[in-house]
């Protein structure tokens, strides 16, 4: 695991995490036009303090815990999947469709 990776999943534990999963997609984006370095990951996080917030307003409480992470240029992009608990246990896919491969 990387420093920023590390970083990540320490700035996110406000969220009381019950399953919390981290991608480090960067080797994908190497030598894309624009990229200025940071990292491209993929978060998978189950918390309850979730309940009651709109896709949006996940994606934002996320966002807000790792500011400083973004503004420092550690990471890029970041694609966001956000549960509740209760959600993620039944399979609630309704947030996020499950693609085909």
């Amino acid at each position: 695991m990387t420093d920023i990776q590390t970083a990540i999943r320490t700035r996110l534990q406000p969220l009381t995490p019950q399953q919390l999963e981290l991608t480090d997609d960067s080797n994908l984006h190497i030598g894309h036009k624009g990229h200025r370095g940071g990292g491209h990951y993929r978060l998978l996080v189950v918390s309850d303090a979730f309940t009651g917030l709109s896709r949006l307003a996940r994606h934002q409480k996320v966002y807000q815990l790792l500011e400083d992470l973004f503004r420092a240029n550690n990471i890029h992009a970041l694609s966001i999947k956000a549960f509740t608990n209760s959600e993620y246990l039944i399979g609630n896919n309704s947030f996020y469709p499950l693609k085909e491969s």
